[in-house]
């Protein structure tokens, strides 16, 4: 459940060791949100936790309301926030059904998705350029993705259904961010997602309430916090060193996911599932290398 807002990205420096731990604290705090709605899967309905979730989220979000206060937000920008709210609330509903379906890593290995389902999007609702090395890329990671699911060769479930309309969802979230880019700043950007979400959650959590165990709310209290860490390590990491650089590190991510699944969950490691991965984050990180060179060739 990776995503970022493209106007909050800054220029990058030129620490790569910097960015590169930062990455690594990084995909450790998606990891950790990852497990820790495991944890809670069996015990908090999925919509129950991701409308939690996102309500503890919104105390690590109080130094923005000023800035969302004060801002200026016309109708159409309103509906574009709206709009967005409403798939990152689709998003992650799917998203925390999933964890309770389907192992650690396949839930990490088709995050990786989302990139190339935004590269496709870009090109086709945006008008951006999609050049024939990128298409190729886009094509590998959807390839992965069939190596994942490998239909026809094993009964998909509800779970991997779910993760690709996850993905297909954060993607549309993550084009209207970058549609929202200039006309407003990221804190108000990221607040208003936020609220959406929180608010729009919030009648479906309330028809399957289950009262969560103290042990559970702490849990999901941990989520948010690791979550917002995790955004704020990429920040960090985006500033100190090019995504060409650091991008390839998040496949570390799928690494830890096997991991800890078969070791806290009992999940059995599946090879097929590494290697779409595996091949998802080599297309990614292509893409990252080529939009850097093409930045860079720009600036000079």
């Amino acid at each position: 459940m990776t995503e970022t807002t493209p106007s909050a990205i800054p220029s990058p420096g030129n620490n790569p060791i910097a960015g590169i731990l930062w990455m690594v604290l990084t995909g450790l705090c998606f990891v950790a949100v990852t497990a820790g709605v495991k944890h809670v899967g069996g015990r908090v309905p999925a919509i129950e936790a991701a409308f939690l979730r996102y309500l503890f989220g919104l105390v690590f979000l109080i130094p923005m309301w000023s800035q969302l206060r004060v801002a200026r937000l016309d109708r159409p920008i309103l509906g574009l926030f709206v709009v967005r709210g409403l798939l990152q609330a689709v998003a992650v509903g799917l998203w925390f059904f999933a964890m309770t379906r389907i192992t650690m890593a396949e839930v990490t290995a088709m995050n990786y998705l989302q990139p190339v389902l935004v590269t496709l999007g870009a090109a086709l609702f945006l008008g951006e350029r999609l050049a024939i090395r990128r298409m190729m890329a886009v094509v590998v990671g959807l390839l992965g993705v069939l190596i994942i699911l490998r239909p026809g060769l094993r009964p998909l479930g509800s779970g991997h259904l779910a993760m690709l309309g996850t993905s297909v969802m954060f993607a549309g979230s993550y084009l209207i961010a970058k549609r929202l880019t200039g006309r407003a700043s990221p804190a108000v950007i990221v607040a208003m997602m936020s609220l959406v979400v929180t608010l729009a959650l919030t009648p479906f959590a309330l028809s399957v309430w289950v009262t969560p165990s103290t042990g559970d709310l702490m849990a999901l209290f941990l989520v948010a916090a690791f979550a917002t860490g995790g955004h704020y390590a990429m920040m960090l990491s985006f500033r100190a060193a090019p995504l060409a650089v650091t991008q390839p590190v998040t496949f570390l991510q799928l690494v830890w996911s096997v991991a800890l699944g078969a070791i806290m969950f009992g999940e059995r490691v599946d090879g097929w599932v590494v290697l779409g991965g595996g091949l998802i984050m080599g297309a990614v990180s292509f893409i990252a290398v080529r939009e850097a060179r093409l930045a860079s060739a720009a600036r000079s």
